[in-house]
């Protein structure tokens, strides 16, 4: 992590992670590159359909490779790179037949690696197996929920996932959340676990790299008026006035519990994530 002289009220606290240390080139694979209209929170009409989101730096989309299915064909890391659409690096790879793809970056995958996607592929980072291939106690990412489904669980930065158990054609899984799922064990999963670890640890410092990054502000429900909020009203400092925590819409938050009874992954979860404050 970088920390700046205090300069300015806003670099006192600043922090970034040190990229120079990671990665290889600052000009992404072009090819692999293209434009798209950023929806900022707004549906097909125009309206805000999700808060706090809108305007930010321009950006180009990667197109990252989530299906990986180049099964057995050896590929060679060429460079390692930032995606701003993001927090995990990625990495540009060749593959021996000469097609090259973005992939997710696991921790600690130098330049010129070799990888590979195989059965019988050895459990080293950046490789990706069965499930059922892959020893207990190991660290694992880009999971898929469901064979030949393309990595979906496990993908932000510093994240992983520990395999468990493999019974009954399941395996059980340690998420980076505390909750242990059971994914069929067909399922495919890259070893390791995502870079940039650091990216939890920086400090914005200010409210303009916020609005870099395409977060609008947030305003306290109990600065509203009332017809806006319903912690709104009073006057000066207020207490939320309210039984109970709600939305702005009055939707119970606290202690309401929000998961469908029939939801279609209910019998994976062996046990429920811990929540905070409790051991």
């Amino acid at each position: 992590m970088k920390k700046y002289q205090p300069t300015t009220p806003s670099r006192r606290q600043m922090s970034v992670v040190t990229y120079k240390d990671v990665l290889s080139t600052d000009t992404p694979h072009k090819a692999l590159t293209k434009s798209r209209q950023r929806l900022v929170g707004r549906n097909n009409q125009g309206r805000i359909t999700v808060r706090h989101k809108g305007g930010g730096h321009k950006r180009a989309f990667r197109e990252i490779d989530f299906k990986l299915n180049k099964i057995n064909i050896p590929a060679k890391v060429e460079t390692i790179e930032y995606d701003p659409n993001r927090s995990g690096f990625i990495a540009l790879v060749v593959y021996a037949d000469g097609a090259r793809a973005y992939i997710l970056a696991p921790k600690s995958l130098p330049v010129g690696a070799k990888i590979i996607f195989s059965e019988t592929a050895e459990v080293t980072p950046g490789n990706r197996l069965p499930l059922s291939k892959i020893p207990v106690g190991t660290f694992v990412y880009n999971v898929e929920l469901k064979p030949q489904g393309g990595a979906k669980l496990v993908r932000s930065a510093g994240a992983f996932a520990e395999v468990l158990a493999s019974d009954a054609g399941q395996t059980s899984l340690k998420m980076p959340s505390s909750e242990i799922r059971k994914v069929s064990e067909k399922a495919w999963a890259s070893i390791g676990a995502v870079s940039n670890d650091e990216h939890r640890l920086a400090n914005w410092g200010k409210a303009g790299r916020s609005r870099w990054k395409g977060i609008r502000p947030t305003v306290r429900g109990s600065a509203m008026n009332p017809v806006d909020h319903p912690y709104g009203g009073g006057e000066g400092r207020q207490g939320r006035g309210t039984r109970r925590p709600k939305t702005a819409w009055g939707k119970i938050t606290g202690g309401t519990k929000t998961r469908r009874p029939k939801k279609y992954s209910n019998p994976s979860i062996v046990a429920r994530r811990k929540k905070k404050g409790k051991k």
